[in-house]
């Protein structure tokens, strides 16, 4: 498995609360925890922006995604919005998450509670190349669907 450094900045106020951490071995996401200063309470279908108290600065050619946690998405319908969120290695704001509640009841964010992943990966840039015609391939144009499932 591959490592990188990743310059890691906490928010003052916010040394009560753990560091992103894997949970095991294998674990391609770490934990992010919620900053927030009282409990936050989701509606269902309400979208609020939650705070880390975190800010990273990853080195060149790599990002960080934001992914939902899948046991807050199971059990409660928590998702992330844009997922997966996007930080470049040249973004130093705080890392916030988008968090939105499609669970038929309200959810309370409490201070320390586990919200979302983050995944650091190599990016890859593509060279577009405009062309009048694309290569034939089994699939075609078929789209959503196409397969019958």
């Amino acid at each position: 498995m591959k490592t990188v450094r990743v310059k890691l900045k906490r928010k003052q106020g916010t040394e009560d609360l753990p560091l992103p951490q894997y949970m095991s071995d294998a674990a391609s996401g770490m934990d992010l925890y919620a900053a927030v200063e009282s409990d936050l309470t989701l509606k269902h279908s309400e979208i609020k922006l939650v705070p880390t108290g975190l800010y990273i600065e990853l080195p060149f050619g790599y990002e960080a995604q934001l992914r939902p946690r899948s046991g807050l998405a199971l059990k409660h319908g928590l998702t992330l919005l844009n997922t997966p969120g996007t930080i470049d290695s040249d973004y130093r704001g705080e890392i916030g998450i988008i968090l939105c509640n499609f669970g038929k009841e309200p959810f309370v964010v409490k201070r320390g509670l586990r919200i979302a992943q983050m995944v650091i990966q190599p990016v890859v840039r593509a060279e577009l190349i405009e062309v009048d015609q694309l290569e034939e391939s089994n699939r075609g144009e078929g789209g959503f669907g196409h397969t019958g499932h």
